[in-house]
């Protein structure tokens, strides 16, 4: 009823409460291609569902980054406001090496881009930020996972999931959870790629070395992305596990 009369401006709250501008940059977030990260004592794991734009285009967007040593994030929503927060957060991390001469840690990383991002609710001529971040992380305190949103609010998790269907992955990492604490870094990227594969919009669809690719972080494990012929290995293990039972429910939830 009042959508086209306050969804224009970013500081006008509706008479119900809402800022509409807010709703469509985590609408946004919702239309990306999934992400799932999920994290063990000594390891955390981003998988990244990659999308093209027609047939005709031969390369995937991007979907993981770099942001230090220690430090990474897989995104879903608007590529654009991630290169932005990328460059930010990575800028970021050096001022803080500079300056203090030690790795900054993950959690005071992410509070700073929620910080920033809370800003671009409230101030007229901005805009909320349409992109979701799964950031991974290892420093002295551990393994990290966080989830950030458009609106400001950030989470740690165990195990999550963003994007498009993701439902689906949630279902699955909800039942598995307990296991993944104690796994090995190939057990636990089996898992993520599973979670991935439930998003996938038909059963017919596939991973591939393609479409996915992975974010490690770990114990004596710098950041790294797998993409491309080093995914094979670990898409190979996936051929015995058939997809769960439960994926065509959830879908329908989502």
């Amino acid at each position: 009823m009042f959508r086209n009369q306050y969804d224009s401006d970013i500081t006008v709250w509706s008479p119900q409460g809402r800022i509409f501008q807010i709703e469509y940059a985590m609408e946004a977030v919702k239309q990306g291609s999934a992400c799932v990260g999920l994290k063990s004592k000594k390891y955390s794991v981003v998988t990244a569902l990659k999308r093209t734009s027609n047939e005709v285009v031969g390369s995937y967007q991007k979907k993981t980054f770099k942001l230090d040593d220690h430090m990474g994030m897989a995104i879903a929503g608007l590529i654009a406001d991630a290169r932005a927060l990328c460059k930010y957060m990575r800028n970021e991390c050096l001022n803080h090496k500079f300056v203090y001469e030690t790795p900054m840690q993950t959690g005071r990383l992410v509070s700073q881009v929620a910080d920033k991002s809370q800003v671009h609710t409230q101030r007229y001529g901005r805009r909320p930020y349409g992109v979701g971040l799964l950031v991974i992380g290892y420093d002295q305190t551990g393994p990290h996972l966080y989830e950030t949103s458009p609106s400001g609010n950030y989470y740690d998790y165990k195990a999550i999931a963003i994007g498009a269907r993701s439902q689906s992955a949630k279902t699955y990492l909800e039942k598995n959870y307990t296991e993944f604490e104690n796994l090995s870094l190939d057990d636990l990227i089996k898992h993520g790629l599973i979670a991935l594969r439930e998003t996938l919009a038909s059963a017919s669809d596939g991973l591939n070395v393609n479409n996915c690719e992975i974010g490690i972080v770990g114990e004596d494990h710098k950041f790294e992305i797998l993409q491309g012929a080093k995914l094979q290995p670990y898409l190979d293990r996936l051929g015995s596990t058939a997809p769960s039972s439960t994926t065509d429910a959830a879908r329908m939830e989502d």
